[in-house]
């Protein structure tokens, strides 16, 4: 069969961004010299979360999970030799992701482009930074109002634009069932769509152009089935939401359009040659039925969940993509599972479940109510623990984990201090000092003037998008931009759901829980403190907050008394906390890659307060070599993803607690 026969292939992306705009740059261009047909930017945490590098907050941040970008000379930097006007560019930003959009759309016309021909996608979904993955800014009511005025300017401005990406990738990461992932998507498109509609932006005639550029993003576990099954479901309901509720008659402005990554917290740091045929048949998942094939696909990397990934593992990712597309006659076929009666069964029930819990949202006031309570949240907190118990106890397999653990000398990982790629713990006073040099150089008149412009249209109820086009243009900064929106819409703490969450490993006797709350028990008895108390805290701006609260809806359980604040939080204000609630043990939880300079702060501050003998244990992704220089700094363990025994680690800290006390070592059986 010629190529002429052959459906066009998916877009290949490769997730991307580190350390400077200049590097990113570099790595772009070879990807797409590699046949790379999309780019996807990672933006650091500073970006994402409307900080510049100067900010406390930053502190450790700057460039390590992405690119930072801080006005629009970065933004230039990013794309130079990039011709936009003829690139898709999807940036899985957020909270600010009206601002990188100014600044995306100041670059092309510098560049000489035609805006109205731009292609790609703004993820934009504040829903579900609310609820997995933390970078959230604003509350809901604004946050919602800045996603309406993309969608309204795009459509109106920039329409091969995707303004939103509905992303259901971090629900499922945060525990979320298939059920969950698609009712809260859904819901959250419902929210977006009706508050577009109701702005008055938009005449009638047209909201066939608006529903046609809501797209979706999300996540493709392992369970093959019951994921090419929930991207049929998804299809089906988009269609009977977009029909019934919105009035659509177009089939193709109806269409399910959605990219995917396939997930990168299910890969393994045990035997991580074996994320390889995970990677694989994940991504057969999205790809092998014609009728509900991804429009973009992203691979991780073998080694995520050793580090960062280097440019040849990003490569060896992206030559999957283009072997299955361009080896195989998988484009040659119509779809293979139409017809399958065990394929529609499933779709069918996915489908009745999915259309019941939207309907429970709808009567809850919608998807930002149900963010406001907290019902979403404490739901997601409940599922991962419950699928963390069923891997606890073996009834979930996870190959290398928890079966089949033994293994021989792997050559990928070798030597593991080289199997990831480091970011140079000098590059964020680099980047600081070209701030610095950026805002020095810049009109400082028009800055000023472009921020009181934007605080006034966002007291009012202008579109702030070209209140916020003249902003990048006047050399703002992404903090400033920020921090002008912040003084008028305020800051939002979302519900952490770990004090609604449901005891899922039940303490029965004989259990390994019920051993550990005896020791628990015991410990406190003897520390004359009634309860012993555990402090998780989250520093910094990594807003992966599903291990943190695993760890503390566990320790509750186990007896402890939780002090748990959520994320994005100074060192200064975890040991002020610790203090506070004068704690037996403090618990940091670390994603990023910014351990190594907030940890020793954490130790430092601890020490001047005369605190230095409370145990601080640490989790996260931390490579070997950190891991060492951790406990040599004073840290008394540290767990990585390997440590999947959640009750193991609870009985670790009671250990730990007992060290740093004099206490006797502690065998109880339950």
């Amino acid at each position: 069969m010629t190529d002429r026969h052959k459906d066009r292939p998916w877009l290949m992306r490769t997730y991307a961004g580190h350390s400077t705009a200049e590097a990113s740059n570099e790595l772009y261009r070879r990807n797409l010299a590699k046949g790379q047909t999309g780019l996807s930017v990672a933006f650091d945490l500073p970006t994402q979360t409307g900080y510049d590098p100067d900010h406390v907050l930053a502190r450790g941040e700057v460039g390590r999970v992405g690119v930072p970008v801080s006005h629009l000379g970065d933004m230039r930097r990013l794309f130079q030799d990039i011709p936009l006007e003829r690139t898709n560019t999807s940036m899985t930003i957020n909270a600010t992701a009206m601002w990188l959009l100014a600044l995306y759309q100041v670059v092309a016309e510098e560049q000489g482009a035609d805006i109205a021909l731009l292609q790609g996608t703004t993820q934009n979904d504040i829903v579900k930074e609310y609820l997995s993955r933390g970078t959230h800014v604003f509350p809901p009511v604004p946050s919602l109002r800045l996603t309406t005025d993309m969608i309204t300017y795009t459509v109106n401005h920039i329409p091969k634009w995707n303004p939103i990406n509905i992303c259901s990738y971090h629900l499922q990461e945060a525990g979320a069932t298939p059920v969950q992932e698609i009712a809260y998507a859904m819901s959250t498109a419902i929210a977006v769509l009706d508050a577009v509609f109701a702005s008055g932006r938009i005449p009638e005639d047209r909201r066939g152009d608006v529903v046609a550029r809501i797209s979706f993003f999300v996540n493709a576990g392992v369970r093959f089935i019951e994921e090419m099954c929930k991207m049929r479901a998804f299809s089906r309901i988009w269609d009977q939401v977009t029909r019934e509720r919105y009035g659509i008659d177009n089939t193709r402005q109806r269409r399910f359009r959605y990219g995917v990554q396939v997930n990168s917290l299910g890969l393994t740091e045990a035997q991580p040659e074996n994320n390889v045929q995970r990677i694989v048949l994940e991504m057969l998942a999205v790809t092998l039925s014609k009728d509900a094939r991804a429009r973009a696909v992203q691979l991780p990397a073998w080694n995520e969940a050793l580090g960062l990934p280097r440019p040849w593992d990003q490569q060896w990712s992206l030559r999957i993509q283009q072997v299955l597309a361009h080896e195989s006659d998988l484009l040659e076929y119509e779809d293979i599972f139409e017809g399958s009666q065990v394929v529609e069964a499933k779709v069918a029930g996915l489908v009745t479940e999915s259309l019941a819990e939207m309907d429970r949202i709808e009567e809850m006031g919608g998807a930002m109510a149900a963010v406001e309570s907290g019902y979403l949240k404490s739901r997601l907190v409940s599922s991962h623990a419950e699928r963390r118990a069923r891997i606890e106890s073996g009834e979930e397999k996870i190959v290398g984990v928890n079966c089949y653990e033994s293994t021989e000398p792997g050559p990928l990982t070798a030597d593991l201090d080289t199997a990831i790629m480091t970011v140079d713990p000098a590059n964020e006073a680099r980047v600081v000092a070209a701030l610095h040099t950026w805002r020095d150089n810049r009109d400082e008149a028009r800055a000023t003037q472009a921020l009181t412009a934007l605080k006034r249209d966002a007291a009012g109820t202008a579109n702030l998008m070209a209140a916020t086009v003249e902003c990048a243009r006047a050399g703002v900064t992404t903090g400033e931009w920020s921090w002008a929106l912040r003084d008028v819409f305020g800051e939002f703490r979302a519900p952490t759901g770990v004090s609604g969450a449901q005891v899922a490993v039940a303490a029965e006797r004989g259990s390994a829980l019920a051993a550990v709350r005896e020791r628990v028990s015991r410990t406190a008895e003897e520390l004359g403190a009634g309860r012993l108390r555990l402090l998780v805290g989250k520093p910094g701006l990594d807003g992966h907050s599903n291990g943190a609260e695993q760890i503390a809806v566990r320790a509750r359980d186990a007896g402890f008394e939780v002090v748990y604040q959520g994320i994005r939080l100074t060192p200064e204000q975890i040991v002020s906390a610790a203090l506070a609630e004068d704690v037996h043990c403090v618990g940091l939880s670390i994603l990023s890659g910014s351990h190594a300079a907030l940890v020793p702060d954490v130790l430092e501050r601890l020490r001047a307060a005369g605190a230095g003998d409370l145990p601080v244990i640490v989790g996260g992704i931390i490579p070997h070599a950190d891991a060492e220089e951790l406990r040599a700094a004073g840290v008394a363990a540290v767990f990585t993803p390997k440590d999947f025994g959640i009750t193991e680690i609870i009985g670790r800290i009671v250990d730990e607690i007992r060290t740093a006390n004099k206490l006797d070592p502690l065998e109880v059986s339950a």
